[in-house]
């Protein structure tokens, strides 16, 4: 809708996204110059609202952020006691032991923390420094300038029908403008997915490579309860269908985070995501934690797995993407929070020397630079062969030939088998459903295990009815037409939230798709791992989709 008229606002950066990458940037400007004037754009409901993390966090970032962060009351502290290792069979496993693994590896001196939380504190401390703040307002379009540059976002824009005109209580959003623009928006974000595409951000990077993180919270039994253990699992229920595992975290207040991650290279479509992760809860070791329990909330996010070969360019004209908008995940660490904070930081020192040199508007080499050779760099080049390897060769050759590699990194800064490449994207990765058996999951018992709408209802997920889908198909024939008879149309399956669904006649006849827009918590797996790539996800009206509590 070009031909609308909006007003607009001026502010030296604009911040898209109030995770911890762009909360840290609005917080490191107004360290360096009070006066900068920086607004934080944020579609969920609050801060907060639609931060998914495991976590555990290396302070690291945080240290090098706000130094004094434990006096200043952050979220930040149950620390990690007990850091467990273990590889499952279907009825039993063994405990992996800490000593053959590289030191990178220790969570020693990292917390569990509720992310959520972590950003609530980060919102108001920027906040006390002069930063603005907006929930509830989704970037919806970018603006650009006369030479080509990012210039703006478009952000606030309400009231359109479902065929996408201007309804009764149409509002057209404003226009904000700023001499940089920070697309912080986590991972796949619909405002960078388009900025990647326009300046070809990728030309000079490997593919991006994704995983699902399902995660559950659960209060259990005290008894069963102990603060600040850690357990990681791979192997069963995966096996050789998918590469992936689980984390299980033991917070404050009897809490747990238990999650599991598939990562979404898998050949097989037949494969469901969501079922593999109810499936797990029902291992002897992991049931009986449980049991007693209840559980209090569920989502689900997409999460970056290329590492340091799948960076693209992070600077463009007019701006730069921060966090997990470009792929700052350490895979076998499972964090990414530290290395959101250092880009977030690094972005706004480049800003703050741009701005005080008079330029506007032109590419933040600088911040590019900085990410390329300062302790992002150090973080990820160590690890970068650990996810090619295990999508190559499975599990237990990744483990032998990943560890070797990350032990001879770590010690000498030379990884040995160089740079290896990802290959196919994980929507190509998808094969046929003729060439791999269906599989049988058994049906969640409503105790341990759940159905996905049961378990969405915890997501406290809303969007309106009479609003565009915000889940587009570029040709709304593929999905019965190419991927239902070709691939089974696994999108019935990869989707965690049940929004993609094949109907049929009582005979089995006349399939058709049907997309339950209303149930979407915004992971983006659609976006990306649709085998015909038809779907883009875009955003919603602001403050829609799921409202986390302490994810």
């Amino acid at each position: 809708m070009t031909d609308v008229e909006r007003e607009s606002m001026e502010y030296d950066v604009v911040i898209v996204g109030a995770g911890p990458a762009g909360l840290s940037a609005a917080i490191r400007l107004k360290q360096l110059d009070a006066d900068l004037n920086v607004v934080v754009l944020e579609k969920g409901s609050e801060v907060g609202a639609h931060i998914l993390s495991g976590a555990v966090l290396d302070p690291s970032g945080l240290n090098a952020l706000i130094p004094a962060w434990a006096e200043k009351g952050a979220p930040v502290t149950v620390k990690v006691k007990e850091d467990n290792f273990l590889m499952l069979t279907e009825k039993g496993g063994f405990k992996i032991p800490n000593w053959p693994m590289p030191p990178l590896m220790n969570n020693h001196g990292n917390y569990i923390v509720s992310m959520a939380n972590v950003c609530r504190w980060m919102a108001e401390q920027a906040e006390a420094m002069g930063v603005e703040i907006f929930p509830g307002m989704a970037c919806s379009e970018l603006v650009y300038g006369e030479n080509g540059e990012v210039k703006g976002v478009v952000a606030g824009e309400f009231g359109k029908q479902k065929d996408g005109t201007p309804g009764p209580s149409y509002e057209p959003g404003m226009e904000l403008h700023g001499k940089y623009v920070f697309l912080s928006e986590g991972v796949r974000g619909s405002l960078s997915k388009q900025v990647i595409a326009k300046y070809d951000l990728g030309r000079e990077s490997d593919v991006q490579k994704y995983g699902l993180g399902m995660k559950e919270i659960w209060e259990i039994d005290p008894a069963k309860h102990s603060e600040g253990r850690v357990t990681h699992t791979m192997g069963w229920p995966l096996g050789g269908n998918a590469g992936g595992g689980s984390f299980i975290y033991h917070l404050d207040n009897n809490q747990i985070y238990i999650g599991f991650v598939v990562h979404l290279n898998y050949k097989n479509p037949h494969l469901f995501p969501y079922m593999e992760f109810q499936r797990f809860k029902h291992h002897p070791k992991v049931a009986e934690l449980l049991q007693g329990g209840k559980r209090v909330a569920y989502g689900a996010r997409a999460i970056s797995e290329g590492g340091w070969q799948s960076i693209p360019k992070v600077a463009f004209p007019g701006g730069a993407l921060l966090g997990c908008s470009a792929g700052l995940v350490n895979v076998p660490r499972i964090k990414g929070n530290h290395n959101a904070m250092l880009s977030g930081k690094a972005a706004a020192e480049a800003a703050y020397s741009a701005i005080k040199a008079g330029r506007s508007g032109d590419e933040l080499v600088e911040y590019d630079a900085d990410l390329r050779s300062g302790p992002i760099a150090t973080d990820l080049k160590r690890v970068r062969n650990v996810k090619p390897l295990w999508s190559k060769f499975g599990l237990w050759t990744s483990l032998a030939l990943g560890g070797f590699d990350m032990w001879i990194a770590n010690l000498t800064g030379w990884n040995p088998l160089g740079t290896l490449k990802h290959g196919k994207s994980d929507a190509e990765a998808t094969e046929p459903a003729a060439q791999h058996a269906p599989i049988d999951y058994p049906k969640p018992d409503g105790k341990i295990s759940f159905d996905r709408l049961t378990n969405v209802s915890f997501s406290a997920t809303n969007h309106a009815e009479d609003e565009p889908c915000h889940l587009v198909l570029a040709d709304p024939s593929v999905p019965i037409g190419v991927n239902l008879p070709k691939y089974a149309e696994p999108a019935q399956r990869y989707c965690p939230a049940g929004v993609y669904e094949v109907l049929r006649d009582e005979d089995g006849s006349n399939p058709r798709f049907q997309i339950n827009a209303q149930n979407c918590v915004h992971c983006k797996t659609c976006d990306i791992k649709d085998p015909s790539q038809n779907i883009t996800w875009v955003t919603p009206q602001g403050g829609e989709g799921p409202n986390y509590p302490n994810m």
